[in-house]
């Protein structure tokens, strides 16, 4: 395997965990509409989260910084054709930090429930557009000779995208609600894993018709395999939520996102970003990779980093693993 082929797996190793970890900080910032009832049972929500959100976003960079240095000619055309929706999702995500630790700053009434509106949006936002974006990326964009997009941003709002953006949505939400059934106690672990069932229902539903619609425009065996696996794991997930084994619900629903996410690389293998005007113009793990020396001193790099960070955050998530609920808010946070 050479150096070039070893990055986009761990390019996509990396996407994966972005979206294993982020996809349940998404899904707990849209509950804190759809299933907080009060303030407090919103602070609970937030507060789940709270240690970790941060660190979770850690995996974005990551991924970003290791696309641009080990695949620059991919990172230049994907992040000058999708400016637009991934300025979107950068603004959204600046704006979800921000709205985190002002929430408490100041006790009124507006001032607090503007930026739990705050939260919300820049939680549904980002978790629909992921999908429209790596939907995307796996159909194929305009790309011409000179492997410049010369598309629009309405050519990337095509029904397979889209259908995509629903999928990360509903699986985000569904991720979130297992997870603050895993977290919490009382009344609303209890709604959070009825809720979690209607929405797990739902993702399954989209991601059967998009996978299906995946493999069929250009799976293989490897690609079946991770189909069926993420299938399987979102029905067991949801057989779990039922029985009321959160944690094996938990993991289940994370697997999904893992066998998901590998379908879409593997069936993007060895393209980067498919041409749709010409295949011949598609940048692929060949042409659109730094050269063999870089790879080689980011292999080193990596190497090292990597354990010691996956470690570090092994240990916040084992020292934050307890249960909270509106008992544990403390009264001038529920204002």
């Amino acid at each position: 395997m050479e150096l070039h082929d070893v990055w986009f797996v761990l390019i996509a190793v990396l996407w994966t965990g972005y979206f294993f970890l982020e996809g349940f900080d998404f899904g707990v910032g849209i509950l804190t509409k759809l299933l907080a009832r009060n303030r407090p049972e919103r602070r609970v929500l937030i507060n789940t989260i709270g240690p970790v959100w941060d660190g979770n976003e850690v995996w974005l960079l990551t991924a970003g910084g290791a696309t641009f240095a080990a695949f620059p000619e991919w990172y230049a055309t994907l992040f000058s054709g999708f400016y637009l929706p991934l300025l979107v999702v950068l603004v959204c995500l600046i704006v979800r930090g921000v709205a985190f630790e002002y929430r408490v700053k100041r006790p009124e009434e507006n001032w607090q429930r503007n930026w739990e509106h705050a939260i919300f949006w820049t939680s549904l936002i980002p978790a629909f557009l992921w999908g429209v974006a790596f939907g995307n990326i796996v159909r194929g964009v305009k790309i011409d000779q000179n492997f410049d997009y010369v598309g629009t941003v309405w050519d990337l709002l095509n029904p397979y995208a889209l259908l995509g953006g629903l999928v990360t949505l509903t699986l985000f939400t569904f991720h979130g609600a297992v997870f603050t059934a895993l977290k919490t106690v009382g009344d609303i672990r209890e709604r959070a894993r009825k809720l979690a069932l209607g929405v797990g229902l739902a993702a399954a539903a989209l991601a059967l018709i998009f996978l299906l619609w995946t493999q069929v425009n250009g799976g293989d065996g490897k690609s079946l395999v991770a189909l069926v696996a993420a299938v399987a794991a979102l029905v067991a997930a949801l057989v779990a939520n039922q029985a009321g084994r959160e944690g094996w619900s938990f993991a289940l629903s994370g697997v999904t996102i893992v066998a998901a996410v590998a379908m879409l690389f593997l069936t993007l293998f060895p393209n980067v970003m498919p041409s749709t005007l010409n295949e011949e113009w598609s940048l692929t793990v060949t042409n659109a990779s730094s050269s063999p020396y870089t790879l080689k001193i980011m292999t080193w790099c990596a190497a090292i980093a990597t354990p010691i960070v996956m470690l570090y955050q092994g240990w916040t998530y084992w020292v934050f693993r307890k249960r909270i609920g509106t008992q544990h808010i403390a009264a001038d946070a529920t204002h």
